[in-house]
């Protein structure tokens, strides 16, 4: 296989095989880097010449061998027929030209009976004495069938006349260089491998045969064990004054050149030359400069001394900069060495993890910080080196990032950070969602400028937001509605953190929309991205409703997942499952919320991941699964969690699960707490969390209606009241409250407005209550009819507990909706106009005709003839078997 596409060498030696057997001598010298294939070569020209009835006589050259006399004659005699060669002379008689004219002569005479190959490896390491009788044995046999190879390393020849000119001189003389392989040849010999494998073994190996061969034999194809033996030992073969270079090459990496390895070690600038020509000639070393593969560099180092490795990346790290090397390549050695005592070796290690980051190389970004915060003479700057930490360690591991920011708020208690450490400490606080941190370091910021006299940093949250306009509302003293309560707000010209998390005015709903919309179409996820990204979505999920925000968070979940980014992927993920609960689809809402903590990294409790996991909480809860919900909400929450915006989904997910289990009081104190929180922060928009609901909904089941009543009131006077969504969950509570003819009427408005919101989990809720409440005033027809639409909008929303309530006989998985007998086909529905459609889906949802009418504002007999030609489309028989899983059309939509 190591022959392979040799078709030019084997065609030299099949030409002097056949001139052998032919009766005329041969002489060839095989040439090649180390592991190229010269052995190879000759166990092939061997196997040749024995197939043509051929004497084979072998022997290899060996540096311990190389000080006695004679080794390599000896080789020869002993694989010679028995008697066929003289014993070797004694060392007085070795060097007289009779003894070197017998051995010749007695190959001769062999030659008589078959053709005589003598192949001889490692002719460097042969002995003196040896060549010297090789030398006469070219000379004494031209008139006979001998062919004479001598394979030797190119770099090994030095002043040997054997070699440099008396086997020249010879006229049967032919020399041969034996390549590396080609790309395509490596491709062909791995046919059975992609062409991305094959490519990558090329690449590995550098189309040295040795390491290709190694490479195959290691698990996977990939270096391991085979490979790094494989490669100590070409270093081996290379000579001793490249083996000893082939450690300080190691250490310098990329930055291997003649002149630097000759400060490093010492040698000479030509030694070092030829070290470094020869490696890259076996492939070992890539174009330029640097072992080609970093397992290949990596058995190198672990074969120098521990005790030495440290002083030697100190000083490559000394010559690196001298000659102006890269601030990444100086900053390698540094790491390497663990040196930061020079006053130059701080802002290098920032600079070059800043230049990983822009490349994407995460890990060797963190392994610089942290050694860059041991550099840190005080603790403003170990504050900034924890923030840049923290930002890149919130690309994949959340809890990482948090943990990060720990040393610098220790800090900061005890007064020892300067603005400009303040300000990024707040930036990457409010990035993080930890308000009360953020507006905390923002004071004490704010202090600080004013002591200085006016002069003051540019504003911390700078970039975070999508909507600098808001921000700017936000400095100008007045909040912008909804904004944080000007109490809490810095005396410094700033915005507050929790203005990421504000919603406009009612006058900018629409303009907001818009511009996050457009804002997104043209957002490339990268560092800096990740907060204003995150901020347009939620505008989008709470202004324009969870339709409108899916296709956006499913977008950049697909690009951070392409990218690696599992931390910014949490982040959407999180925003993900939230919408996907805010539709009713709490199967998808789970699944998503659970992945995300699944392929969390580590074992550390996160802000943010605590608000994942609240909301996975909440869609077991609605699911009927209280005890997984409980499993959810058992994980650990870090501390910081409370002055965070992310406590607001855990105290959600905390008090639900109360509710659940008839902990009334304890459901109400928590949902108590969200009003204050948000109150506190500025955030109180029921559409973001409609803690009044809730909160009424505990009251309820305490059995104090007024409080009630009260909460529902207020909530239906804020500014979110014309939300449908907002305004059909309270309805819903409030017709709890009522006589029944009252409850219907409010329910039905319920229905209709959780109808537009698109949340199927709550608007199932609304027609079972709907569907009761008809059965409590006598119209079991309707309720039976309002009953097969919410058990399947529950079902279909995974709400298995909800299906139970609306009809108790179906507990079974498998049961099918309880729907009319003949119910209609899919194609049969489609064909339906608009208007049909519409009219059809309010009957399903139990209005009355006359009641179609009024919210159509059309004739009750428009509404009868329209419904008399759905159910001739749809052949059935009546209003009872209009079917429960009807669609609204683009219509209702809008």
């Amino acid at each position: 296989m190591l022959l392979f596409r040799r078709a030019e060498e084997m065609s030299l030696l099949d030409a002097l095989l056949s001139g052998c057997a032919s009766g005329n001598s041969g002489l060839l010298l095989v040439e090649g880097a180390v592991g190229c294939g010269k052995t190879e070569f000759l166990e092939t020209a061997a196997g040749q010449a024995e197939s043509r009835g051929g004497t084979v006589l072998r022997a290899i050259g060996t540096a311990a061998e190389q000080g006695h006399p004679l080794g390599v004659l000896r080789q020869l005699a002993a694989d010679a027929p028995a008697g066929a060669l003289p014993a070797p002379p004694t060392p007085d008689e070795a060097d007289r030209v009779e003894a070197m004219r017998a051995f010749a002569a007695a190959v001769r005479a062999l030659s008589a009976a078959a053709p005589v190959a003598v192949l001889v490896d490692d002719l460097h390491h042969v002995d003196e004495l040896s060549r010297r009788y090789l030398l006469h044995l070219a000379r004494g046999t031209r008139q006979a069938g001998v062919l004479l190879v001598l394979a030797a390393s190119a770099h090994e020849h030095g002043d040997d006349p054997l070699l440099s000119t008396e086997l020249i001189r010879l006229p049967h003389f032919a020399r041969l260089r034996l390549q590396r392989l080609a790309p395509e040849a490596v491709r062909a010999m791995t046919a059975d491998r992609t062409e991305t494998e094959a490519d990558r073994l090329y690449e590995a190996s550098g189309g040295n045969p040795l390491l290709l061969r190694a490479l195959l034999q290691d698990p996977q194809a990939r270096p391991g064990d085979c490979y790094a033996r494989a490669v100590l030992a070409c270093l081996h073969r290379s000579g001793p004054a490249t083996a000893e270079l082939a450690g300080a090459i190691a250490v310098l990496d990329d930055l291997a050149t003649p002149a630097r390895l000759a400060r490093l070690t010492g040698a000479a600038e030509g030694t070092a030359a030829r070290a470094l020509t020869d490696l890259e000639a076996a492939g070992l070393l890539a174009p330029g400069g640097g072992f080609r593969h970093p397992a290949a560099r990596a058995a190198v180092l672990d074969r120098t001394d521990p005790a030495d490795r440290p002083a030697l990346h100190r000083e490559a790290a000394l010559l690196a900069r001298a000659s102006g090397a890269p601030d990444t390549a100086v900053a390698a050695q540094l790491l390497a060495a663990r040196h930061t005592r020079a006053e130059w070796a701080l802002p290098v290690l920032r600079s070059a993890a800043d230049q990983h980051i822009a490349d994407g190389e995460l890990d060797q970004a963190v392994a610089l910080l942290r050694l860059a915060h041991e550099a840190c003479p005080d603790d403003a700057l170990r504050a900034e080196v924890s923030v840049r930490l923290s930002t890149v360690a919130g690309r994949t591991d959340p809890a990482a990032a948090e943990h990060h920011l720990a040393a610098p708020l220790a800090a900061v208690a005890g007064g020892g950070l300067d603005p400009h450490a303040l300000g990024s400490l707040a930036r990457a606080l409010a990035a993080q969602g930890r308000i009360d941190a953020a507006a905390d370091v923002l004071e004490r910021l704010a202090a600080a400028d004013g002591r200085r006299a006016g002069v003051a940093e540019p504003d911390p949250l700078d970039g975070l937001s999508a909507f600098p306009q808001w921000a700017a509302s936000a400095r100008r003293g007045a909040p912008a509605e909804g904004g944080p309560h000007p109490a809490v707000r810095p005396t410094r010209a700033a915005a507050h953190p929790a203005s990421l998390w504000t919603l406009p005015g009612e006058a900018e709903e629409g303009a907001a929309v818009h511009a996050a919309e457009l804002f997104l179409r043209g957002a490339a996820l990268a560092e800096g991205a990740v907060e204003p990204v995150a901020q347009a979505l939620r505008t989008l999920l709470y202004l324009d409703g969870p339709a409108s925000a899916l296709p956006w968070c499913e977008e950049f979940v697909r690009q951070a997942t392409q990218r690696g980014a599992t931390g910014w992927r949490a982040v959407f993920a999180g925003l993900l499952a939230e919408a996907r609960l805010r539709t009713g689809d709490l199967t998808g809402a789970a699944d998503t919320a659970e992945e995300v903590l699944r392929s969390a990294p580590g074992r550390r409790s996160s802000i943010l991941l605590s608000a994942v996991a609240g909301t996975l909480a909440r869609a077991r809860i609605a699911m009927g699964r209280p005890e997984e919900a409980a499993a959810v909400l058992s994980r650990p929450v870090p501390a910081e969690l409370a002055g965070s915006i992310h406590v607001l989904g855990h105290l959600r997910a905390r008090g639900q699960y109360a509710l659940a289990t008839s902990r009334f009081h304890a459901a109400l104190g928590d949902f108590l707490d969200i009003g204050r929180h948000m109150k506190r922060w500025g955030l109180d928009r029921p559409r973001v969390l409609p803690w009044r609901s809730d909160a009424a909904e505990a009251l309820i089941r305490l059995g104090e209606a007024h409080r009630a009543e009260r909460f529902l009131a207020d909530q239906l006077t804020t500014r979110d009241a014309s939300d449908p969504w907002v305004r059909g969950m309270s309805l819903r509570l409030r017709a709890s409250l009522r006589e029944p003819r009252e409850r219907q009427a409010m329910l039905a408005r319920a229905v209709d407005e959780l109808q537009r919101s698109g949340d199927q989990y709550e608007l199932a809720r609304a027609m079972g209550d709907f569907g009761q409440v008809l059965r409590e005033v006598g119209e079991p027809a309707r309720a039976a009819m309002v009953d097969r639409r919410a058990w399947h909008l529950a079902k279909e929303s995974g709400a298995e507990a909800l299906c139970v309530k609306i009809w108790p006989g179906r507990t079974g998985e498998d049961d099918e909706a309880p729907e009319a007998a003949g119910a209609p086909d899919a194609g049969l529905v489609a064909s339906l106009s608009e208007s049909e459609r519409r009219v059809a889906l309010l009957a399903v949802h139990g209005h009355t005709n006359r009641e179609i009418a009024k919210k159509l504002f059309i004739t009750v007999s428009t509404v009868e003839q329209h419904l008399t030609r759905v159910y001739r489309k749809l052949n059935i028989p009546g209003r009872q078997a209009l079917p429960a899983d009807l669609r609204p059309g683009v219509a209702e939509l809008v």
